[in-house]
């Protein structure tokens, strides 16, 4: 199991340089910082200064260097626009776009998962085949029209729940968070709701597929014909042998719902870091963007990482093997 774990930390290190070289090249050597930070007025001589402060004028590899040298240190800059540390911006804006994500992902999950397991169980019968319908719908349907939707019906129809901002939070631990207060989750209700209906869609299909291949294995036969109670067979062999696909697409899901949910954070107004990447994009803010691509890249090797081992511990062949 220790080699196991070296090898994939070995792996994940690598991933991670290779990423980092891809950011630094596709930000620093395309455009010019110095022209987009300059001034009308500006002479040659404040231009080649300019250049010479940030270290533009060292070689390729030395800028590269000192890029992953300031990344190893925690620093990432000053924002042009906000005129603050990067980390800054993005960890005062993170807490919002975790508090979303981690909800949408529960509500997939513990929704999904059932569903797809008594779709697959009772394959054809008429409650699998409604619950077949509406995912495919729900895996179908764009992701800002149902934003879009449910701001009619929940918060202009019905008037249940507020449509944008974030609302009241408070403090845990020096950090603001919207769900420790009662106006905090009603703002992160259509967020949250918006952001899980592609994954209940998801985790249900991938759930009853793995149910409908594992359901007739001989050792399900077998345990059917020990007189094993139904319930205790779902739980003791056919859920923890579907777990390992969906173990797999949660991990890399919970990730993209970190990273990009730029769309359901501009539609609802909410302070997350995806918000904080679109405007700083319009506004041209370098800084930030390599900063969120960097930090983006280690969460997604971290999460490939923690599943790998998560892996080894679901279906022990996969450690054993050479």
């Amino acid at each position: 199991m220790i080699s196991y774990i070296t090898k994939r930390l070995w792996q994940s290190g690598l991933l991670a340089l290779i990423m980092s070289l891809i950011v630094f090249l596709g930000m620093y050597v395309v455009g010019d910082p110095v022209e987009m930070l300059s001034e009308e007025d500006w002479t040659e001589e404040d231009k080649i200064e300019l250049a010479i402060e940030l270290g533009l004028d060292k070689p390729l590899h030395e800028q590269y260097l000192n890029f992953a040298g300031d990344i190893i240190r925690g620093d990432f800059g000053v924002s042009f626009v906000h005129n603050r540390p990067v980390l800054d911006l993005i960890v005062e804006r993170l807490p919002a776009t975790l508090e979303i994500a981690v909800l949408a992902m529960i509500i997939g999950l513990s929704v999904g998962i059932p569903l797809g397991i008594y779709s697959g169980i009772k394959n054809n019968s008429r409650g699998s085949r409604v619950i077949s319908f509406f995912s495919t719908i729900g895996y179908s349907t764009p992701n800002f029209w149902q934003a879009i939707l449910l701001i009619m019906v929940f918060a202009v129809f019905l008037q249940w729940l507020p449509a944008s901002g974030r609302g009241l939070t408070n403090s845990m631990f020096g950090i603001e968070w919207a769900w420790l207060s009662i106006d905090g989750l009603r703002h992160m209700a259509l967020p949250a709701i918006n952001l899980a209906i592609y994954k209940i869609c998801m985790q249900q299909r991938l759930a009853k597929s793995g149910t409908q291949e594992i359901l007739y294995q001989e050792y399900m036969t077998f345990a059917r014909a020990k007189g094993i109670s139904r319930n205790r067979i779902i739980r003791r062999h056919l859920l923890r042998n579907i777990l390992i696909p969906i173990v797999t697409i949660t991990g890399l899901e919970v990730g993209g719902l970190i990273a990009f949910s730029t769309v359901t954070e501009t539609i609802f107004s909410w302070p997350g870091i995806g918000k904080l990447l679109l405007d700083s994009i319009h506004m041209i803010d370098r800084p930030v963007v390599v900063a969120y691509l960097i930090l983006i890249t280690l969460m997604f090797v971290f999460i490939n990482f923690v599943v790998d081992v998560m892996y080894a511990f679901l279906d022990p062949r996969i450690r054993h093997q050479k």
